[in-house]
């Protein structure tokens, strides 16, 4: 059975302006704190852009750079040819022996991009990532390495499309970003699903047969005749109860008929029908398990301890009880070795796992981020990116994935848009696929003032942690000076350490050259330790409140149905774990209408979950689903391939 108790985190370590012209702003504006001597020039390894006007689609602008060989991204690195595998012409799996051979090197800078609450378009969280590395390597000549997830392809065929970046800041090939990369999403898949099979076979058989004939089965006799077990009926049954299995199957695609389903109708499985149903695989334990690993080791070890529900004596079943978990790691072998990529201009990208925000921790890999810090050394940047707004993707990132990784970031960058300001400012609802507003492509001064309620939440929160706050303004062709401006210096009346206009969609790396410049100062100018929002020596309620507060939450109202779980997992020992919170991205509070920074609600906790062996238990808020459903028009309508060329058209 389960050991409680397992995954003791790591303790954290101890802790002039000028004018500029922006094609996409058709009026000066002023970016701070760059002088004249700091003019960007391309280093000798970089790759120059041939920038447009009007910017290209993204699949365009991939599609019109040739990649370099991967081999000399990792040589820029000084990664050993030891230490990575090739997967084709430009992408490598680097290996964990990487980190190993480096551990003693000083880490650089740790930087995490999150952003505000966003609108259902995005707000080029991503593409600001890809953008400030770009500028940060091609420009300022700093070594960094770019930490991002892999993406689902729910969303690459949903509504969303890919997480490549965008315009003249993206990771290349973005095709091959999008899809299926080096196999990872498919590997977890099939081993979430190898469980899944294991349960209910485990089920089935000891249904049909007598103790003695399925420990005959599960324990044959050895070549000396012999067997290691003794206590035939415990090792035999694992009498797991039907009604507690929290494991489902899953899927890499969006589809919403999965959610609910029914298994064992089969003549062969009678009386063996039980409700169950599909998630996203993305939402998948077993993805939460490769971002939080630190070895293979420890990978072997979650694994083995993830809970898949209980006996009908209210004891925890694991994978190891089940007698898969040694299976599951070798189907996972490969894929724990983070991927090299390249951004447009040429500098290094670690691609690794690719757990949601909303409905798992949001953020890459431990192993990819370790990695990097030891590759780019003192002075040199990692910068991570933690999904969707930072009250969930940035949360997470301190509470969940610092903890375990013991490692401390010295800036948080928020991306904000003036579109996204003006829907919490009270504009009208913006929706994928229909036209904008006309408040959204006009001058409006005052909601974007009175959205910014939104940005300076965001901030607060943040730097409660001990962080410096850099906000990173995301320019659209239609945003204007005078509202530019304005977010500008609401962000450091609120207590923003730099705020920065970019344009990096239209420039690439230079035009995020000034946030660079800002995000190194962060870095050198941080002054505190790192703060978490909670200890986990308190309940979890407690903790579960504490995250409710920084929403603005005035009280948490718990269901039936949580009361049930959490008192379960208290008394199973799994108290002490962090808390991952599943709720929508697009307000700070469960229902997703409520924009700005709301407050004085009480948020609902429908149910209470575990993921053991990741390490981390998540109550479900409201009505978040964990399988996404296809809109009417899914971005799949506009993906094709040139049959002539063999090029991917329509990705975005």
């Amino acid at each position: 059975m389960v050991v409680a108790n397992r995954h003791l985190p790591f303790p954290h370590p101890p802790p002039i302006a000028r004018p500029y012209i922006s094609p996409t702003v058709k009026t000066f504006v002023s970016l701070p704190h760059s002088t004249e001597a700091v003019i960007p020039t391309m280093t000798s390894s970089s790759r120059k852009l041939q920038v447009m006007t009007p910017v290209p689609s993204d699949i365009d602008i991939a599609n019109s750079v040739e990649p370099l060989h991967i081999s000399e991204i990792a040589k820029d690195l000084n990664l050993s040819p030891l230490h990575y595998d090739l997967y084709g012409k430009y992408k490598a799996k680097v290996l964990l022996s990487a980190f190993d051979e480096l551990q003693d090197r000083e880490d650089g800078y740790y930087v995490v991009v999150g952003g505000i609450t966003p609108t259902p378009l995005g707000e080029g969280k991503s593409t600001t990532t890809v953008g400030l590395c770009q500028a940060l390597g091609a420009y300022l000549n700093k070594k960094v390495v770019t930490c991002l997830r892999q993406p689902s392809q729910g969303p690459t065929f949903g509504i969303k499309g890919g997480a490549a970046g965008g315009g003249y800041s993206q990771v290349i090939p973005m095709d091959e970003f999008n899809l299926h990369l080096t196999g990872d999403i498919h590997a977890i898949t099939a081993s979430n699903n190898l469980l899944a099979a294991a349960i209910d076979a485990r089920m089935f058989h000891e249904a049909s047969q007598s103790d003695k004939a399925l420990f005959n089965r599960l324990c044959p006799v050895n070549k000396e005749g012999k067997r290691s077990f003794t206590d035939v009926k415990r090792f035999a049954r694992l009498d797991i109860d039907p009604e507690s299995i929290t494991w489902r199957r899953v899927m890499d695609v969006n589809d919403r008929f999965l959610r609910k389903m029914t298994v064992g109708q089969g003549s062969e499985e009678k009386g063996m029908i039980r409700e169950t149903g599909f998630d996203i695989s993305v939402a998948s334990e077993i993805m939460a398990v490769l971002a939080l690993t630190t070895s293979l080791d420890d990978m072997r070890e979650r694994l083995g301890t993830m809970v898949i529900g209980n006996s009908r004596a209210g004891e925890p079943i694991t994978a190891d009880d089940l007698g898969v978990g040694g299976a599951l790691t070798v189907l996972m072998k490969d894929a724990i070795h983070p991927t090299l990529m390249q951004t447009l201009e040429g500098t290094p990208v670690l691609v690794h796992a690719g757990p949601f925000a909303n409905i798992a921790h949001g953020n890459s890999s431990i192993v990819a981020d370790k990695i990097a810090l030891k590759l780019v050394g003192p002075g040199g940047f990692v910068v991570t990116e933690a999904g969707f707004g930072s009250d969930i993707g940035t949360e997470k990132f301190m509470n969940i994935k610092c903890r375990y990784s013991g490692l401390r970031p010295q800036c948080a960058v928020v991306v904000a848009t003036v579109r996204a300001l003006k829907m919490h400012g009270g504009g009208p609802g913006v929706v994928a696929g229909r036209p904008l507003d006309h408040a959204y492509v006009s001058e409006n001064v005052s909601l974007v003032e009175a959205g910014c309620v939104n940005l300076a939440k965001h901030i607060s929160n943040i730097k409660a942690y001990g962080v410096n706050v850099v906000v990173a303004v995301n320019v659209f062709s239609t945003d204007t000076e005078a509202e530019l401006n304005a977010v500008r210096k609401f962000s450091m009346d609120a207590g923003a350490f730099d705020a920065v206009i970019c344009s990096h969609h239209a420039h690439g790396g230079k035009g995020a050259v000034d946030l660079g410049i800002a995000v190194e100062r962060a870095c050198q100018n941080i002054t505190q330790p790192l703060k978490f929002l909670y200890p986990l020596d308190i309940s979890i309620k407690e903790k579960i409140e504490a995250i409710a507060k920084s929403y603005g939450a005035s009280g948490v109202e718990y269901s039936d149905q949580a009361e049930k779980q959490i008192e379960m997992y208290t008394q199973q020992g799994f108290s002490n774990l962090p808390i991952c919170m599943s709720k929508t991205q697009y307000s700070f509070s469960h229902d997703a209408s409520k924009k700005g920074a709301p407050s004085g609600f009480v948020l609902p906790v429908r149910d209470v979950r575990g993921s053991i062996g990741a390490g981390f238990i998540y109550p479900l808020v409201g009505t978040m689903s964990t399988m996404p459903g296809l809109p009417t028009r899914p971005c799949f309508y506009e993906i094709d391939i040139d049959t002539v060329t063999g090029k991917v058209v329509g990705l975005s």
